[in-house]
């Protein structure tokens, strides 16, 4: 009993941990269309998480997804996400998640390793993508982690390919209308 006790006390302390990491980072529920292409095109590349198909999906021109490459090594050169557990969010909608755990992998709700792990993901992303056409995809799975659940599918697209053109089935549906621009009347 002691046992179960001290596992639910780890577990919530663990909750409000991770959840305090990341809320600084929280998606805004009220962005209008365009700051959502904005961040898009911001983070170089749309990602999307295919849970029938098991995988995260990002899509972008091959400038694009070397972004994500440097989002990882970003985030390990940052010491604050050392820790076990540590979470940031990244896209307008705070989708994309990379955590800070002992294995590798990719799951349903985050991408996860070690700094060092990152950091050989960050590679491989480079690697793929520099030998990728346009209009390939590339899946990172095994080379990263034997037993992820999940794989990273790098869905490379022409140069100057826009991030937020991928965003079809969500952009207008969660998002509040631009207002009218009032600055130019009377002109």
């Amino acid at each position: 009993m002691r046992i179960l006790v001290l596992f639910a006390i780890v577990l919530a302390v663990w909750l409000v941990l991770r959840r305090r990491s990341v809320a600084g980072s929280a998606p805004h529920a009220d962005l209008t269309n365009e700051q959502i292409k904005r961040k898009w095109r911001e983070l170089g590349f749309f990602c999307e998480l295919d849970d029938q198909k098991r995988s995260w999906i990002l899509t972008g021109s091959r400038t694009g997804l070397l972004s994500f490459r440097d989002l990882l090594l970003k985030y390990v050169a940052d010491p604050r996400n050392e820790p076990k557990g540590e979470v940031r969010q990244y896209g307008p909608y705070g989708s994309l998640e990379l955590m800070t755990w002992p294995d590798p992998g990719f799951d349903g709700h985050v991408i996860r390793g070690s700094f060092a792990d990152l950091t050989r993901l960050a590679g491989l992303v480079e690697t793929k993508v520099r030998a990728a056409k346009p209009g390939s995809q590339v899946r990172i799975r095994e080379e990263y982690s034997t037993d992820s659940p999940y794989a990273l599918v790098l869905d490379v697209r022409a140069d100057g390919f826009d991030p937020a053109f991928a965003d079809r089935a969500s952009l207008g549906g969660a998002t509040v209308p631009e207002p009218p621009d009032t600055s130019r009347k009377g002109k």
